[in-house]
């Protein structure tokens, strides 16, 4: 029987490819977002992946939202953590609801996916958290201590959670993406990527979102049960931890 696996921020990016990825490879999926209806319904039409919006920030609604997505399509064996946001500014300048609404976006709604499923899974014996973090979690990036703060906060979870979960075969891993060729990046001028960003990339080239669905299907897997509480850099040799 096909497992089932829930994404976060599952319908555009990333998260788009991981989980088309994942429904490629023989998972029943679920894809949660926050509040593009348009891109959502576009996507779950041409995918026949159903589709769950709630608002990851907020553990009230993470908790009715996987009740939903059990009912509807099964007990969720996979979890990725992919929902995030960015609200940058220079630190002496960044307000507190910037700071706020990334942390608790980014960070803090690790705690609230993984406490209402962390139970069925541990009753199962089996489960598999992948948490994507960034390189700038783990490099730090100026601009962004609110996202730098949550994504290298996304390591420390994913480190203390894969020791709890690993006696009861779950394994919790995060993957740190660098450039990768969303619409997010796509906005970056032209004359900024090809002259600041690209020439940091030893490889000289933006990754592609199904290189990062491929890395996610992998530690998804049956045969990654050796891997726990690692951190998987796929940033095209622009930093090395």
């Amino acid at each position: 029987m096909a497992r089932v696996a829930l994404v976060t921020g599952g319908t555009r990016g990333i998260g788009a490819a991981i989980t088309k990825a994942l429904k490629a490879a023989g998972y029943k999926v679920a894809a949660n977002y926050g509040g593009n209806d348009e891109a959502a319904q576009k996507f779950k039409a041409e995918t026949g992946i159903p589709v769950f919006k709630w608002d990851v920030s907020s553990y009230d609604a993470c908790a009715e939202g996987v009740k939903k997505v059990e009912a509807e399509v099964g007990p969720v064996e996979v979890l990725v953590n992919n929902a995030g946001i960015t609200r940058d500014a220079m630190f002496h300048r960044m307000k507190a609801e910037q700071w706020i609404a990334v942390i608790n976006t980014n960070l803090g709604s690790l705690f609230n996916m993984c406490r209402p499923l962390i139970e069925g899974m541990r009753d199962r014996k089996f489960g598999r958290i992948v948490n994507i973090s960034s390189i700038n979690g783990q490099k730090g990036q100026m601009g962004q201590a609110n996202y730098s703060a949550a994504k290298a906060g996304e390591l420390g979870f994913t480190k203390a959670l894969a020791q709890e979960g690993a006696r009861s075969g779950i394994t919790v891993n995060a993957i740190c993406p660098g450039y990768i060729n969303t619409e997010m990046v796509q906005a970056v001028p032209k004359d900024v990527l090809e002259k600041s960003i690209l020439p940091q990339i030893p490889i000289g080239r933006l990754g592609e979102p199904e290189e990062i669905a491929r890395c996610v299907v992998f530690l998804a897997s049956d045969e990654a049960g050796l891997i726990t509480g690692a951190t998987l850099s796929a940033n095209g040799g622009q930093y090395f931890v």
